[in-house]
């Protein structure tokens, strides 16, 4: 029975699961602004400690690969590679829009919609893609500014729910009667553990030396204009 532990920290979520079997025993998280650079060590030593392991015990490493917040995906990858260095485990990375449509469909075993996890980017821009009720994916992951007609090609056939940090701004552009919007949260490392489990059995592991997070844009540091 494989052990993993599983790290999400792709929003301001700082999320820590362990799971056997591909089934979540013990998870830590808590939202906020910075807490991902003090917290996430702190919640991974006692999320192993509540579970009676020692680290040595884990066959794996899990990690919320992105899109999402520059930081805290730096975070993230950057701590799980320092344990899969120090423990001589595999390295497992999770796509995190993946990861919150199968958080929903976790919570809903009967929806036959389409699933849209977006995450907040900046203005009206998110980070998105759209999954069917099989985790198909039908529109790849991208950088997505929306405005009245986006989806409407999938909208017009199609009930779709949108979840995650990025769509309470979008509900009142997206005004469809087949536009639905959850608010509970889906960027957890609980939501993990099936897909990490399946990923562990098939061996299909990232070089730890040269993996990185999955930004899809380009990191740009911005500065106050100087007053004239």
């Amino acid at each position: 029975m494989a052990k993993i532990l599983q790290i999400e920290t792709a929003t301001s979520f700082c999320s820590v699961a362990l799971s056997i079997d591909g089934k979540t025993v013990f998870v830590k998280e808590e939202s906020g602004q910075n807490l991902h650079a003090r917290n996430l060590t702190l919640f991974i030593d006692e999320v192993i400690k509540s579970a009676g392991l020692a680290y040595a015990d884990l066959d794996a490493i899990a990690v919320s690969k992105g899109p999402g917040s520059y930081t805290g995906l730096r975070i993230g990858v950057s701590t799980a590679k320092g344990l899969c260095y120090a423990l001589e485990k595999p390295l497992i990375a999770i796509e995190t829009l993946e990861m919150m449509a199968a958080g929903f469909l976790i919570k809903n075993p009967n929806y036959t919609g389409l699933i849209c996890p977006m995450i907040d980017a900046r203005r009206m821009e998110v980070y998105t893609s759209v999954f069917d009720s099989k985790l198909d994916i039908l529109e790849p992951t991208s950088a997505k500014i929306i405005d009245e007609n986006s989806f409407e090609h999938l909208l017009a056939q199609n009930k779709i729910t949108f979840l995650g940090d990025g769509a309470a701004k979008c509900a009142e552009t997206l005004n469809h009667a087949n536009a639905n919007f959850s608010e509970a949260n889906f960027n957890s490392a609980n939501y993990m553990s099936k897909l990490a489990n399946e990923v562990f059995y098939k061996t299909n592991f990232e070089d730890v030396a040269y993996f990185e997070p999955f930004y899809l844009k380009d990191f740009v540091v911005t500065q106050p204009k100087k007053k004239v």
